[in-house]
Formats: structure tokens, sequence, C-alpha cells
């Protein structure tokens, strides 16, 4: 794969508009900081271009190439994909060409290491594919692959660029120190200031590129992401509004773990949420990477089979189903079976074999006991508390507008995050708009949204009643599994989409 940039597929412009609207994403002066830790995450080198634009093979259903997907090809695409998908996406407008760039930022303890980033353009006749065209930041959710690569536009990546960049958006997605691309031993997962850091890296870097190939973007900056993402969006929120070097349009935080004290404190009282046993991994990793020190070894943390070699377990190359089979992970057994409090309907996670020692997570139950949160208002003892309530995100003032979109069923990253970040921030005096796709009929501007969702529930409810003979779950738990990940990632990314086109210009929206 060629590492000259590459300029096939560049948007035309002019030397005055590119200037205009490159000088809208210059950085101002860098907040000082009299703290060594903000002078590492504001570092001079941070946000380089290393290598690219490289033109991206891009994967994507039926089809690999490493041309421009037409308008015609991915309808095409998504038409397979689905009934559902294909009405979320709407018909695209313009062709798209990715590109991959690496570019120098920091891990999580402030180390200098490197970064890969997907930039998906538009281009074509189509006026909503010309001239100065919005941004958009894009945070992707949890991935256990170690080659996770935005710029292949498999998956989540193919509905980002399907929804936004073949409506004209210019879309900068991040894989995140760690992945494809990166030589980061490890991913600084959920850390916020860390994230924050990585996109705002990964935009800087972009802006070059974007800047050598004569690429116009405009002078709106819209952030989003989805569940890990949706977090790091509202990381980097708070990380842009803070420091002042790109001024925010809006922002979409989409089924994010933002209240992160009160998720752990939900899951260690009894109450874990679906795919626990594999985030519990990745967030120990990156605190105890930070420097925390939520353990003085692992086997304080985990149960002696899975201690061994976590560490350095995620992300991986083996899929998933590959790490439970070779025993490094159990499926959903968090705590052992005689372990108390439990839940009601939460017998699964307490099984054996377990992950987290009984000693521990009693340790951490007598913390809680001494030092309740009361919306992320307490004084915890235990580092791994202390380690979560310093990147609950209930802890600054949105100055953009900003909206939080979820379903109120999710398994996996419970509604209780959104709503309390909502009410967080509306007692602040800055009220998000708030989107529950189950609240279908609501009179708002996304109808839309929550029909998708519901056409995509129809949809997983009839493949699981056609699988129901041979399979061991029920329809309700295969509906379930498919809740977060499947169900409730389009509808909300439609959702944002809806919101940034509102606050777009007159003359930008009509384009859409």
């Amino acid at each position: 794969m060629s590492r000259n940039p590459a300029r096939k597929g560049a948007l035309p412009a002019c030397a005055a508009a590119v200037l205009a609207a490159t000088t809208a994403l210059l950085p101002a002066a860098a907040t000082a900081s009299s703290s060594d830790a903000r002078t590492k995450l504001l570092g001079p080198d941070r946000g380089t271009l290393l290598s690219g634009p490289t033109l991206s093979r891009i994967e994507t259903g039926a089809f690999t190439t490493s041309k421009r997907i037409e308008p015609e090809m991915l309808a095409e695409v998504l038409d397979k994909a689905g009934d559902a998908l294909a009405a979320v996406a709407g018909k695209p407008r313009c062709t798209i060409t990715t590109y991959s760039l690496r570019y120098s930022t920091i891990g999580g303890g402030g180390e200098a290491t490197d970064a890969s980033t997907a930039l998906i353009l538009p281009s074509g006749s189509d006026p909503a594919c010309q001239g100065p065209r919005p941004v958009l930041l894009y945070a992707h959710g949890t991935s256990t692959a170690k080659d996770h690569d935005m710029a292949r536009l498999r998956g989540e990546a193919k509905l980002v660029a399907a929804l936004f960049t073949a409506q004209g958006y210019i879309v900068v997605a991040p894989n995140y120190a760690g992945y494809q691309g990166s030589s980061l031993p490890y991913h600084p997962y959920l850390n916020a200031e860390q994230q924050a850091a990585d996109m705002i890296d990964a935009l800087r870097a972009a802006r070059t590129a974007m800047a050598s190939m004569k690429v116009q973007p405009g002078p709106q900056l819209f952030l989003t992401g989805y569940s890990q993402g949706g977090f790091v969006a509202l990381a980097t929120q708070r990380a842009m509004e803070r420091d002042g070097e790109f001024k925010v349009t809006a922002v979409a935080g989409l089924s994010g773990p933002y209240a992160m004290a009160r998720l752990a404190d939900t899951v260690f009282g009894g109450q874990p949420n679906a795919g626990i046993t594999f985030y519990l991994p990745l967030i120990a990793t990156s605190a105890q990477r930070a420097g925390a020190a939520i353990y003085s070894k692992p086997e304080e943390l985990y149960e002696g089979q899975y201690a061994s070699g976590i560490e350095t377990l995620l992300p991986t190359r083996l899929k998933a189903k590959e790490l439970v089979k070779q025993g490094k992970l159990p499926k959903r057994a968090l705590f052992a079976r005689d372990s108390q409090p439990q839940a009601s309907g939460a017998s699964a996670f307490f099984s054996s074999p377990h992950l987290v020692r009984t000693s521990y997570r009693e340790a951490y139950l007598r913390d809680l006991a001494a030092h309740p949160c009361d919306d992320g208002d307490c004084t915890p003892a235990n580092n791994l508390r202390k380690w979560m309530l310093k990147n609950d995100l209930r802890s600054y003032t949105p100055h953009s507008p900003l909206l939080l979109c979820g379903g109120s069923k999710d398994p996996t990253v419970p509604f209780f995050n959104t709503t309390a970040a909502a009410e967080y921030f509306s007692q602040r005096g800055a009220p998000p708009t708030l989107v529950d796709l189950e609240e279908q009929g609501a009179p708002d501007a996304f109808s839309q949204s929550r029909r998708a969702f519901s056409l995509i529930r129809d949809e997983v409810a009839h493949r699981a009643q056609q699988e129901a003979a041979k399979s061991e779950r029920s329809v309700q738990e295969q509906v379930m599994e498919s809740y977060h990940a499947r169900m409730a990632g389009a509808p909300c990314l439609l959702a944002a989409r809806t919101y940034f086109n509102g606050l777009l210009p007159r003359d930008a929206l009509a384009a859409h």
C-alpha cells in the first residue's frame, strides 16, 4: 500500500476558500497549566502527521476496492444489508474516498506514541458534496480486535460513511492508540483525558492532510460516537471547550457510559452489565497503565486461571468467542456463585469459573458502604472507585449544543448513564436534548430514528424466531443480545445526523 499522498478524489477548491476554511480549524494558544500531566497532554509534538494520507483498501460488504465508492455501489451494499439499514441511511449522494493517516499522540500515562485515523471524504456533482463541508469527528465503540481499522469501512465505519460522508460530511474517525497503526501495546480504554487527547491529535493531523490535498473543511465541527465512542465524544467536548483550540458546533453522545462511578458501583453492587467480563480487563489495564494502582498484582483482582497474561490480552487478534473457548476469559461469570449481594435476574453473572476474586469485590463493597456516591459526589478510598470517579463525565458544563441518545432497555450500557448525565447537565443550566428510542410517538424531531429502531428490532426478532428451534436461547434473549450493537446504533446515529443538520446554516442545510 502506497504511502505517497494520493490526491485522486480530492475536492475541488480555490486557494482563498481553502485558506478561509482551514483557518477555522487552526489552533489558538494552548492554555497554560502548572500540572506536569497537563503539560504532557498539551505537548507541542502531538498531532503531527507522521505518514499519509494513504488511499485505503476498502472492505465493505460485497466488494473490496482501493478506489472510490460511488453512490450507486454504496446503495447496493446497503440494500443487501437489510431494509432497515437502507431506510436509515437514505439514498447516498456523494462518492466516498477513504484515506489512512498516522499521527503522534500520547498513551494513558502521558508517554509519547502514535495512532492512526481514517479520513473519509465526499465528492461528486451533487451540491451536498461540493465546497466547504462540515467536519464530523467520530469516536468508535468498544472493539477487542487489535487490527480495528475505521478506514476499511467495515461494520460501524460503513454505517458512519453511509449516514454522514455519503450525505456530504467530511469524517475523521480515529482508530485510537493501541489499535491498527499504533505501536502502543495496550489501549487506554475510557481514560477520559487520553482519549480526548487522541481525538484532538487525529483532528490536527487530518487538518494538515486536508490542507495538503486542497480539501475544503467547513467551519462547522461536530463530535459524535457510539458506546465507548459516546463517552469519548463527551470527553473530547470537555477538553475542547476547556482548552479553546477548536470551536465545537455541537455534540451527540450515543449510548455512552458517562456515569462511570455509578456504573462501577452498580456492577460491584450485584447488577453487572452484558459484556462486563471483557470491559473490566480493558478498564483495569487502562487504569494500571495510567498509574491508578487498582491492584499490586493481577491476582488481587482476577482469579488465578485468568490472571496470567490478562494485562496484555486485550485488544487481541483472537475473536471474543475464541478467548472464551481457550479459557482466557469467562463468557459472563464475573463473580462467584455464592458472592453476595446479587440483583434479581443477574444469576448468569454469578457462576463458576468467574473472573473477579470475591475478596476484591468485598473490599470494593466495604468502601462503597463507607463512601456512597450521590451523582458522582463522593470521596472513595478504594483505588478502582477513585479511577472510575476520575473518569466520570458528570464533571463539566457543556457550552455547545448536546444531544444524548440511547435505548432505555439497553443491557450493555445501562440507560441510567444517559439520564444521569442529562440530569447533571440540566442542573448546571445546560440541558441536553434527550432521545430514548423506546419512546415511540414522542413529539420531537426524532420520529424517524425511533421508527428505524422499531424496524430493526422487528428484523432481529424475526430472525430470532426463525432460529429459535436450533438455539438454546429464547427469542427475547437473542433480541436483547442484539440490542446495544445492532438495534440502537444506527437509529442513534441517524438522530445525531438529524440534530447536526438542524444546526447547519441555511445554505448548507439546503444541500442536505
